[in-house]
This record gives structure tokens, C-alpha cells and sequence, in this order.
């Protein structure tokens, strides 16, 4: 019995990748605790601001600290990993993988809250509606998010070593290839963004073209425009098809009696 004490021992103590079981188990209770505090956090300090941003007049506190809501919430984890891999006495290996783990989460917090500032500072472009039609402004977030995205993905790929260049080539020309097949997608969505910057119409305009069709604008897409007409029917429409045509915008009609006065 006594040998086998022993080798209980000497395994617990050589323990996994040469760690410690004590120190593990010691890291495993920092994270757990950093994962509770989330919960702590999320109640007691992002509940306390909540009560201070909605006392100010303004509104663009109150949608800022809503869009960090999560990343907020994501932030006592990030430091728990971070101190926990600080604890652990670890080789050379092992020391890299958890420094590229730390920085993996430290860039995705911060390009989360990149992404999600977008939502708060977009809802103030809007109010610049007679510059920017809100389905362009709209467009313009959607495009602005998937480049963030993207970005952010590339640089967590660039610190586990994968090289995002030669999967861009890769990509650019499979892009061509694609391109070259969907050649109706990028003429609706090249006809989409001349209708929006071009004030053609916008969604809630009545609009006819003779012969062909008479109806409400209810939403303009990337491919397509979507028209319910007066029978409550939808009918999706390609952008080029509305682009290359005469459009009557009813919605834009000056009232007789004020021209007259």
C-alpha cells in the first residue's frame, strides 16, 4: 500500500504536461471565480450604470451601454483566463499556446466592441436623412460590420501563425470565378445603391410603373425591392429591372393647392 501511495503521489504531482494537479485545480477555481464575478459584474455594476445613463437627457448613453452590454459581460472572463494561465507554471509550449489564447481574447473583446459600436453611432446617422437615404445608411452598417468581422477573424488567425494572405489570394481568385457567375447579382446591387443615392424612392413611397406594376415600397435589399401592391400581394422586383425604367414616385407628389397659394 505504501508503494501505491506513493505512485498516487508521483502522479498527482507530475500531473498533466508536467503541471501540478494542485496548481490546475488552483487555476480551475480562479477561472470559476472570474466566471461568478461575470455574474456579479453584470448585475451590481453594468445594473448601476443603467440607472446613471437614464437619467441623462440624452439617448446615446443609454444605446452605447446597451451595444457593450456583452462585451461587458465577456470582460471578467477574458481577465480569469488571463490569470489563471499566469498561475500555472507551464513550458515553453504550453506557455506559447496560452499567450496566443490570451491575445486571441483580448482582440476578439475589443473588435466586439468595435462591432457593436456601430449599432448606437449608426441610430445618430440617421438622423442625417437629407444627405443619406436610412436604407443606404443602413447598407453602409451592414457593409462596415462584415469588414470588422472579417478583420477581427484575420487577426485572431494571424496570432495562432495562419497566414490570411495567401487564403485572400485564394479567395480573390475564386472571387473572380463567382464574379464572373453572378454577374445579375452585382448589376442589382450596383442598381440598389443608385436607387437609394439617387432618392429614386424609399421604403413607404407608392410608386407605378406604367403598365407593369402599382404599389407600396416596403423594403430595398441588396438583390431585390420588394412592392406590395394594392391587392396585398408582395412582388420582389430585381433592382435592375426598377433602375432602367420610368418610376412614378406618388410619394413625392407636391399638393396642387400649395402651389397655387
Amino acid at each position: 500500500m505504501e508503494n501505491f501511495a506513493n505512485l498516487v503521489s508521483s502522479v498527482w504531482n507530475q500531473g498533466v504536461f508536467g503541471i501540478d494537479l494542485n496548481n490546475i485545480l488552483v487555476a480551475i477555481v480562479i477561472l470559476l471565480i472570474f466566471i461568478i464575478l461575470r455574474s456579479v459584474f453584470s448585475k451590481i455594476v453594468i445594473g448601476r450604470l443603467k440607472v446613471l445613463v437614464k437619467k441623462s437627457k440624452t439617448k446615446i448613453d443609454d444605446a452605447m451601454l446597451e451595444a457593450f452590454d456583452g462585451p461587458l459581460r465577456f470582460f471578467p472572463v477574458v481577465i480569469g483566463v488571463y490569470i489563471s494561465t499566469q498561475y500555472l507554471n507551464l513550458n515553453t509550449t504550453l506557455e506559447l499556446f496560452a499567450a496566443n489564447l490570451n491575445r486571441s481574447l483580448i482582440t476578439i473583446q475589443i473588435f466586439w466592441f468595435l462591432y457593436k459600436i456601430i449599432d448606437p453611432i449608426s441610430s445618430f446617422v440617421h438622423k442625417l436623412g437629407e444627405l443619406l437615404t436610412n436604407d443606404l445608411i443602413d447598407w453602409g452598417v451592414r457593409i462596415l460590420k462584415f469588414f470588422i468581422f472579417v478583420i477581427g477573424a484575420a487577426a485572431v488567425l494571424e496570432i495562432w501563425g495562419i497566414k490570411v494572405g495567401p487564403i485572400l489570394a485564394g479567395l480573390g481568385l475564386l472571387s473572380v470565378a463567382v464574379a464572373l457567375g453572378a454577374q445579375d447579382f452585382f448589376k442589382n446591387l450596383i442598381s440598389g445603391i443608385l436607387i437609394i443615392g439617387e432618392h429614386r424612392f424609399q421604403p413607404g413611397d407608392r410608386i407605378e410603373v406604367s403598365g407593369q406594376l402599382h404599389g407600396i415600397v416596403e423594403s430595398i435589399g441588396f438583390r431585390s425591392t420588394v412592392i406590395r401592391t394594392f391587392d396585398t400581394a408582395p412582388m420582389v422586383i430585381p433592382n435592375k429591372d426598377l433602375s432602367d425604367v420610368k418610376v412614378i414616385n406618388h410619394g413625392e407628389m407636391i399638393n396642387l393647392s400649395l402651389i397655387h397659394i
